[in-house]
């Protein structure tokens, strides 16, 4: 699944392809994708002559600002988005098609058909769902380490399924949520009402450094991802614990374990991450 600095590096791309440009039409193949309106044929009504004016990402969601309604995209675990000549043909499970008025296509792409698409009044879309319950993530100028540390220390659940709760912290998934708990030394099945205060400090720390380095490198490249111009990610060369069990950890040389949290493949150091 694209995490938050696969997502960013998408917004990014994104951003340089379709700013100022308007949408004649939309096609829409598979129209559960549309979560709102529930009528998909108003969904293309509503966005027919808006332009896109910026793009701006809450955690893992796109936010694309048009005229009079944002929307609101989740690309979930291989969602992808595309800008195209509307002459060239359509891939394999091309699902929505929005016709740019200049002879351009964005194409959103998704071979599982998990993503979603909310179409919300501006203004409107942080409250109501889904970004209403969507917390804030590292990255945000104002992001609050009160709050974070309190849903933390408050809960009895380990702190490796608490950051992956995008209501608690929002845009880390399995592989960002390894590499922050390794850079901070804590391993994943500590309970959130045994991290110190410290180690609150610690996880913030550490998470906003891999989230910015990942984007610096324009994302991991596990499985399928690619950027909005087929590029990949290349953070995958950086990781320290995940998808390297069985190899010797980078900073001390023990063995890096991979153990089930809950259903989820995790990845660490037992002697960088003691319990």
């Amino acid at each position: 699944m694209p995490e938050l600095p696969e997502v960013e590096t998408i917004r990014q791309t994104l951003k340089q392809l379709t700013i100022g440009k308007t949408i004649q039409t939309v096609d829409i193949y598979w129209p559960k994708i549309i979560q709102e309106p529930d009528d998909y044929h108003h969904f293309i009504d509503l966005i027919k002559n808006q332009t896109i004016h910026d793009i701006r990402r809450k955690g893992k969601f796109l936010l694309f600002d048009l005229n009079q309604h944002v929307l609101v995209s989740h690309l979930r675990m291989e969602g992808k988005y595309g800008v195209y000549p509307q002459r060239e043909e359509l891939m394999a499970h091309t699902h929505v098609v929005f016709h740019f008025t200049d002879g351009t296509d964005l194409r959103y792409r998704d071979v599982r058909k998990l993503g979603t698409m909310h179409l919300q009044e501006r203004g409107t879309e942080l409250t109501k769902k889904p970004l209403l319950l969507v917390a804030q993530d590292p990255l945000e100028a104002d992001f609050s380490l009160q709050t974070f540390q309190k849903k933390v220390q408050k809960s009895e659940r380990n702190i490796k399924n608490i950051l992956l709760d995008q209501s608690v912290i929002a845009g880390l998934g399995n592989i960002y949520v390894d590499e922050t708990l390794f850079m901070a030394g804590i391993h994943p099945l500590t309970k959130g009402l045994s991290v110190t205060d410290e180690q609150v400090i610690q996880i913030v720390e550490a998470s906003v450094a891999t989230l910015k380095d990942a984007v610096k490198q324009g994302g991991t490249t596990i499985r399928s991802y690619v950027n909005s111009q087929g590029q990949i990610g290349m953070f995958q060369q950086k990781l320290n614990v995940y998808g390297q069990n069985d190899k010797a950890c980078r900073k001390c040389e023990d063995t890096i374990m991979k153990i089930k949290v809950n259903g989820r493949g995790t990845h660490y150091c037992p002697s960088c991450q003691p319990i």
